[in-house]
Order: C-alpha cells, then structure tokens, then sequence
C-alpha cells in the first residue's frame, strides 16, 4: 500500500505543478499566483511528518527547479526544509484543525518569499527589499493561505482515506500469516 500512496503523492505533485503553472496564471491577480507546491508539501508534512514532508518538499523543489529555476537544487532546498519544519508539527498538532497549516503555509510562504529575495534579487545588488515584499512576497502570502483552506481540505480527506485503506491491508487476514 505504500507504493499506492507513493504513485498518488507523486500525481498530486504532477497535478498541482500543472495547475500552478496553467489555470492559476490566468487566475493571477496582478502577476501574483498561488504556490499550490508549497500548500502540499506544508500539507503532507504536517499530516504525515518530517520524512514526509522532506521527500515531497525535494520532490516539488526539483520540479520547480528543473522547469523555472536557474541553478538545479535552490528551490529543492527551500521546499525540502519548510517540508521538514512542517513536519515537526506533526504530533504537536491536531490535522483536522485547519489554523494550523494555514499559519505553517503563511510562515512557509514568507520564508521562500525572503529566500528567493535574498539569492535572486540582492545577490545582484537590488535592495529594494519593501518594495519586494509590498509587492510580491505578501500578496503571495495572502493568494496562497487563501487556497490552503479549500486545498487543505482536499488533501486531508484523502490523507484519511489512503491511511484508512492502509489500516484496513494490514489488519486484512489473508495478508496475516
């Protein structure tokens, strides 16, 4: 059951990539999109852990990487660590509240916000750095914390509906020896 879960991660993964890349742009408001990756990996991290949340932060990075990046591993790393961070909340939260990861995706946004900041803009000396989160990093923020709630949901219910299943191959008889 887990490859099942592993195939079902890694289609979410490929379907959010596509939908942040095609229906969200035309969905921008004033060239500010949505980061359904970051929306899934604090989701999968804060559902199953900081293993979890690691791996599909790496796994969402290198696909933002590969497509849109200029150097291979920049936003692997970033989404790998809020993944990881997102994960250590695991046991120290409920996931059915929603907050939560509303606020982990709020804190996870800004920090991607300051590290593109910080090693795309004023590495090559551009520091208009209030003109940059006025502008960009906030308004991101807030388009993403708003589609955490309906995506949040989504990924929940089915969070529960795989841990289900899987519950359910283990305690099968015919699977006991």
């Amino acid at each position: 059951m887990r490859v099942k879960r592993r195939i079902v991660e890694a289609v979410i993964i490929l379907l959010c990539f596509i939908l942040q890349g095609t229906v969200f742009q035309a969905l921008s408001i004033g060239s500010i999109t949505p980061n359904l990756l970051l929306i899934i990996t604090v989701a999968f991290g804060f559902m199953q852990g900081k293993l979890s949340g690691l791996w599909i932060g790496f796994f969402c990075g290198i696909l933002q990487d590969v497509f849109y990046g200029n150097l291979l591993g920049f936003y692997a790393l970033i989404y790998l660590c809020i993944g990881y961070a997102a994960g250590c909340c695991c046991k120290i939260f409920y996931d059915e509240e929603i907050r939560v990861p509303m606020l982990l995706v709020a804190v996870g946004d800004l920090l991607y916000g300051t590290m593109v900041y910080g090693m795309q803009f004023l590495m090559r000396g551009r520091l208009e750095f209030f003109y940059y989160f006025g502008r960009i990093a906030i308004p991101e923020m807030l388009y993403t914390v708003l589609i955490t709630v309906i995506f949040y949901k989504l990924l929940f219910r089915l969070n529960k509906k795989m841990t289900e299943l899987e519950m359910k191959e283990r305690d099968s008889i015919w699977l006991k020896k």
